[in-house]
């Protein structure tokens, strides 16, 4: 017997996670919508409340961190769906689950969580135990893209100079999630720009660091609650050992363990889209209730209303993108190379999750195109998870070359 149930203690925290999402993310949603780069002081309350849970050991809400380190559970048996959420470690389905939770309630939100940055991701993912020490509690933003490139990270041009004790850093970064608000900076920059890709590095850099400034923060279509800057690094100045795992430079592997970090992430996004999606037909679920159109299961979909037969549909894809997260989480919480399900997830997820809000938006009429529900939010909100931690177009590219056995250069 196939049971997709969750765990009790998966359940408590996704529960919590919930009523964030109800009773401080919904009623302030609208607000913030319209008033791009203030800061949410509600979340405040927010940040008090996450560092309590993980100083009590208890999992945090907001879904941004994942587990310790990737994979950092014990190996499991064979991969089927009796074992989906049978794992033994828990904490990327725990945070994939929060994150789907709170992005109910709003993404942009979501991602302005004090001190629950993309970033704090890339350093659970592969800092060592004495750089969690230092950076277990920091804010952590991400900021990989440049002017120059968007989804190829491996054509990073912001270098990296060891001068003395000291990292020497230069380059611009833009789109940076909570780029002006995150006490630190989790920079992808290169050591050895002749060495290509495999020299391509993570830097922690803090807020303070002489040398980094925050040149303008971009207005956005969607999630503007959470701030997005640009980053300027000229000359800026961080300690040898603020370098997240090994400074070598190792041709053969490549850049691997930055890239872990998307392994992580990408599921995140994937279920940040299954968040908004929900709340998207839940909505129009009530809309169309409330129009006298009636949903059945157990009518076939060309025997009911067309809204109906449509609604069908975009659940039935919702579904489907929420249990391809589910197992590439799983995966990660099991010591099992989940690349390949980790760009699944989020390729379905993002395109779901489109798809679902512009429709809710097309089936919901004048009403939807207003702004008496957030439906029309939502649509604009949605649009972004499909872009970044890499297009729909770089997810579609990374499961071809997995599913084909095809490295990068031969499967440009």
């Amino acid at each position: 017997m196939i049971n997709l149930e969750l765990p009790k203690k998966l359940r408590a925290s996704a529960n919590q996670a919930h009523q964030v999402a109800a009773e401080i993310f919904r009623p302030v949603s609208r607000k913030y919508d319209l008033a791009e780069h203030e800061y949410p002081v509600e979340l405040d309350t927010m940040a008090a409340m996450v560092e309590g849970l993980a100083d009590s050991g208890t999992q945090d809400i907001s879904g941004a961190t994942g587990g310790r380190k990737a994979g950092s559970g014990a190996a499991a048996g064979d991969d089927h769906a009796t074992e989906l959420l049978g794992n033994s470690n828990g904490g990327n389905m725990s945070a994939l689950l929060n994150a789907l939770e709170t992005c109910w309630g709003d993404v942009g939100l979501m991602l302005s969580i004090p001190y629950q940055g993309l970033g704090n991701a890339a350093i659970a993912a592969v800092a060592t135990d004495e750089q969690l020490e230092r950076f277990g509690k920091v804010w952590a933003a991400m900021a990989i893209t440049e002017p120059s490139f968007g989804s190829d990270s491996a054509a990073v041009s912001t270098t990296a100079v060891l001068d003395g004790d000291e990292w020497v850093l230069n380059g611009t970064k833009i789109f940076v999630t909570a780029g002006s608000r995150a006490t630190h900076i989790v920079v992808w920059a290169s050591v050895d720009r002749s060495k290509g890709r495999a020299a391509i590095k993570s830097f922690v850099v803090p807020q303070d660091a002489p040398g980094l400034t925050v040149s303008r923060l971009e207005h956005k279509l969607g999630i503007k609650a959470s701030d997005t800057a640009e980053l300027r690094l000229e000359d800026c100045r961080i300690p040898a050992d603020n370098i997240l795992g090994s400074p070598e430079v190792n041709v053969e592997k490549g850049f691997a363990g930055v890239m872990q970090t998307f392994d992580n992430t990408r599921p995140l996004v994937a279920a940040m889209a299954i968040g908004v999606g929900r709340a998207a037909l839940e909505e129009l679920r009530t809309v169309l209730e409330q129009a006298g159109v009636e949903i059945s299961y157990d009518t076939p979909a060309n025997n009911q209303h067309a809204a109906a037969a449509e609604f069908l549909r975009l659940e039935a894809d919702w579904e489907a993108a929420y249990l391809l997260s589910l197992r590439a989480a799983w995966m990660a919480d099991n010591k099992k190379p989940n690349s390949l399900q980790a760009s699944m997830a989020k390729a379905k997820a993002g395109r779901m999750g489109t798809d679902v809000t512009l429709k809710a938006v097309e089936l919901a009429g004048p009403l939807g195109y207003s702004e008496h529900t957030l439906l029309e939010k939502w649509s604009r909100d949605s649009k972004i998870l499909d872009i970044f931690e890499g297009t729909q177009q770089i997810q579609q590219l990374i499961v071809a070359r997995r599913v084909l056995e095809l490295t990068s250069a031969e499967l440009k």
